[in-house]
């Protein structure tokens, strides 16, 4: 159970994370739509350095039962862990083989709705396409009003805007195709759910009983983030091609001056670094998303999923009203009435979920 310090912290993180790496997102892929790559590979690179000290330990592996008792089968006095001069991998709660599965959907799902943006996927379609990622769970009921939020959304962002102008109208056929990348990423992220749920029931839940004495070893989420970004690092030396290109593209940006803090004699100077500005918005995309995830992965190693796509549903609503506020150009009515729907049916079938919940276990 929470406690108020916790979900203070926890709340802060997701909101403030996800909400402001929304804003930096559609800032940097509508000035560079084919940077999705370069965008995920350093997402992923920050959250794998920031998870890679907490995997680490200095102490030997723990002893076997068996040797840990004495010679004649008694329980012997509990020892020391000893120090080793080199550090090592702390042991996993889950196996390599499942950890291989889901880094795979996740490397796959994650590019693709990063690469939507190169075929003029607006930032409101693309929050309210990713709402829909229990749309695999959906019952009958709640399955047609969520889908007809997507839908009412999707086609009110194919026609014309007055800022689509500034690049020319959308070709509807390459539209159509990030509306593919879209849902294929959505079905993705749909079974990356269900094997992560499979996984958690099977390998953490009971991890976490075993050691509910031990706080130190309650980090199943840290675990679990860590491995997720990590072993997918590799994946991205097959788009090293496109990542140098866009780095290239990127910093022919216009160029901005970053003044750094003077004292002593030299503080009648300025001092600075001159960068390309998207390089800014670049590295705020990349702690905002940090602390997001972060967040996310607190959230979901101490909440029910009930709550967790509770408060991540009304996270994408804000996010939407943000993007509209500070870009506009898609606030019409067809996007509201879609936006709705798809916010409405999701909490709609989440409480209705939670309400079954107690009949069935009387049952």
């Amino acid at each position: 159970m929470l406690s108020l310090s916790d979900w203070i912290t926890t709340l802060s993180l997701v909101f403030g994370g996800c909400c402001s790496n929304a804003i930096t997102l559609e800032h940097i892929t509508s000035r560079y739509p084919n940077a999705g790559v370069l965008i995920t590979f350093f997402q992923f690179l920050i959250v794998s350095l920031y998870g890679l000290p907490k995997q680490f330990t200095f102490n030997d592996p723990p002893e076997s039962k068996r040797a840990a008792n004495g010679p004649n089968g008694t329980a012997s006095a509990p020892t020391t862990p000893r120090k080793r001069w080199i550090p090592r991998l702390k042991n996993r709660k889950v196996p390599l083989l499942p950890y291989f599965v889901q880094v795979a959907l996740f490397f796959v799902l994650s590019t693709l709705n990063n690469a939507a943006f190169a075929y003029h996927i607006p930032m409101t379609v693309h929050i309210v396409f990713r709402s829909g990622g229990m749309i695999i769970n959906m019952i009958l009921g709640w399955i047609f009003t969520k889908n007809a939020g997507i839908i009412i959304t999707t086609l009110s962002a194919s026609k014309p805007k007055s800022r689509a102008a500034e690049v020319g109208t959308p070709d509807v056929s390459l539209y159509a195709m990030g509306i593919s990348i879209l849902g294929l990423a959505l079905v993705l992220s749909g079974f990356l759910g269900l094997i992560q749920d499979w996984v958690f029931a099977r390998y953490v839940t009971p991890a976490q009983a075993e050691a509910a004495s031990d706080p130190a070893e309650q980090s199943s989420w840290q675990e679990h983030m860590f491995y997720l970004h990590s072993l997918a690092l590799p994946l991205f030396y097959f788009s090293k091609d496109n990542i140098s290109m866009e780095l290239t593209r990127m910093s022919s940006s216009p160029p901005v001056f970053l003044s750094l803090p003077q004292s002593g004699p030299l503080a009648p100077y300025e001092a600075g670094l001159i960068v390309p500005s998207i390089f800014v918005y670049l590295l705020l995309n990349t702690c905002t998303q940090l602390v997001c995830v972060v967040g996310v992965n607190r959230l979901t190693g101490r909440v029910s999923s009930l709550t967790v796509t509770l408060i991540l549903t009304v996270r994408k609503a804000i996010s939407l009203l943000l993007s509209v506020a500070f870009y506009g150009g898609q606030g019409n009515t067809e996007m509201w009435a879609g936006a709705g729907l798809v916010f409405i049916g999701t909490i709609g079938y989440s409480t209705g979920s939670k309400s079954k919940d107690p009949k069935e276990k009387k049952d």
